[in-house]
């Protein structure tokens, strides 16, 4: 069956519209001419383009009279017309002495982008420190460059209903997979059974691969927050830390629980009650109208109280949304300080971490929030007290 262009977004262009017209209008504020978009997650959200094929050069340009253009590679032309609503799609040809970014001067050139102030997203995973040489290289002379990384990453932040219903879904999703996690794990089960189990759930949901590995640790490997390779099965008594998400249209809802395996220690108890009270107490300070920096603050004031001050992290959490591999960790993170205002329609992974490495006890409590007009509402169906098992 032939290709209809646009057929596989999963927005209408309605919505596509509005959203390259608040983009235009920023980079008219800002008094520039054209973005030149290296951020997957930008692409994803202005046309629909879905791929994985920004671990090459390409780059999608927006300019300030709404004109947009996609410079990429050969197996990306098909992709390209499936997913989105882009139709000037332009390739170039591997090869040895192949200069992408000399041609995407020439594409400007088209656009009447000469002799002009340009913003380009240079924090993007898929503009490499090369390949960003080669374009300031090749852009030099013909226009001025400024970073304009947070340009799309500011307007994605704020989720329309229709990003909402998604998130909804993969939340769901994540639930199915913590019950799945619940149901698979005990005494000598092994990790990679259970990350089995998790993955099916979220596939058999009609949910996507997540932006970054699950994380799964037990033993010792409970106190990492990063995946690490190697699977083992589960001692009689035990501790297991996952750390995962549910993702529904790349769209990305997070839990992260510490399971207490056979007959637990009891101080992984008192650490779990201390990492519930901070939960509540941060997703309470999840405010539209606060600064985010207040809700790594109350988490942090609960942990200490309790006595918990050397055991925990400096940041608590970070915005989801549409985000591709490598991460899932979308921007701004919650720290000390973070100016950046709640409003409604974010969303925010709220993690709780202690690590006491001296005596080789973990605990962790994590799950997804939306920003509402009156506060923050949890995602998660799922309880949030001790899960043993």
């Amino acid at each position: 069956m032939p290709i209809i262009p646009g057929e596989h977004t999963h927005f209408s262009r309605e919505e596509f519209a509005a959203r390259r017209a608040v983009a235009v209008g920023e980079l008219q504020r800002r008094g520039l001419r054209a973005l030149l978009l290296f951020r997957q997650e930008s692409m994803y959200w202005l046309t629909g383009y879905d791929t994985f094929g920004y671990v090459y050069f390409q780059c999608l340009v927006l300019s300030d009279d709404g004109r947009v253009a996609l410079l990429t590679r050969a197996p990306d032309r098909l992709q390209a017309r499936f997913t989105s609503i882009v139709g000037d799609v332009r390739i170039w040809v591997d090869g040895a002495e192949a200069d992408p970014a000399r041609e995407l001067r020439g594409l400007l050139q088209e656009l009447s982008c000469g002799a002009a102030t340009l913003g380009v997203e240079w924090d993007a995973y898929g503009l490499t420190a090369r390949n960003g040489q080669r374009l300031a290289a090749a852009l030099a002379g013909f226009a001025a460059l400024v970073d304009a990384s947070d340009l799309v990453s500011r307007l994605r932040l704020v989720k329309s209903p229709a990003e909402i219903a998604y998130v909804r879904r993969a939340a769901s999703l994540a639930d199915a997979a913590l019950a799945a996690a619940e149901r698979a794990a005990g005494p000598g089960a092994y990790e990679g059974d259970i990350l089995a189990e998790m993955h099916g759930a979220v596939f058999r949901g009609g949910g996507d691969d997540p932006a970054n590995e699950f994380i799964i640790g037990s033993g010792s490997g409970a106190l990492m927050c990063r995946y690490f390779t190697g699977r083992r099965r589960l001692d009689a008594n035990d501790q297991l830390t996952l750390e995962f998400a549910g993702t529904y249209r790349h769209y990305h809802a997070c839990l992260m629980r510490t399971f207490l395996v056979g007959t637990p220690d009891p101080r992984l108890l008192d650490m779990h009650a201390a990492c519930a009270e901070a939960l509540l107490a941060a997703e309470a300070a999840l405010r539209p109208g606060t600064d985010l920096g207040a809700v790594f603050t109350a988490h942090a004031n609960a942990l200490d109280a309790g006595g918990h001050a050397g055991n925990r992290l400096n940041a608590c959490g970070y915005a989801l949304g549409a985000t591709f591999a490598p991460n899932w960790m979308d921007w701004p993170m919650l720290y000390a300080g973070q100016p950046v205002e709640a409003q409604p329609g974010m969303v925010f992974f709220i993690h709780i971490i202690l690590f006491d490495a001296e005596r080789g006890l973990a605990m962790t409590l994590g799950r997804t929030s939306l920003v509402t007009a009156h506060g923050s509402e949890p995602l998660s169906r799922a309880a949030i007290e001790p899960v043993r098992c």
